[in-house]
C-alpha cells in the first residue's frame, strides 16, 4: 500500500491491477483481494475496462464503483 498526495488516496495491487481507493473504500478492497476467488474478481475488472465502470457490492452490502483509467489502472470509490 502506498499513500498517493491526492485527496489521501492509497494504492494497491489486486491480481495485478493497480486500484487506487480512499480509506472510505477499503472494505472494497478487501473483498476484491480476499473474498472472491481469481476468476469472480476479473469479471469487476474486464466489466471496469470495457464500460468504464463496474458496479458491485461486498457481503455486508456496501456499494462500490470500480473505474477504469488509463493504463490499466483503476480506482475504486464507495457509493452511498
Amino acid at each position: 500500500m502506498v499513500l498517493l498526495n491526492n485527496k489521501n488516496m492509497e494504492e494497491t495491487y489486486i491480481h495485478n491491477f493497480k486500484v487506487s481507493y480512499d480509506k472510505d473504500a477499503s472494505n472494497g478492497i478487501y473483498y476484491l483481494k480476499h473474498d472472491l476467488d481469481r476468476k469472480e474478481c476479473l469479471v469487476f475488472f474486464e466489466q471496469a475496462k470495457r464500460k468504464k465502470t463496474a458496479d458491485f457490492e461486498d457481503q455486508q452490502e456496501r456499494q462500490y464503483t470500480l473505474s477504469y483509467n488509463n493504463y490499466n489502472s483503476y480506482t475504486l470509490m464507495r457509493r452511498r
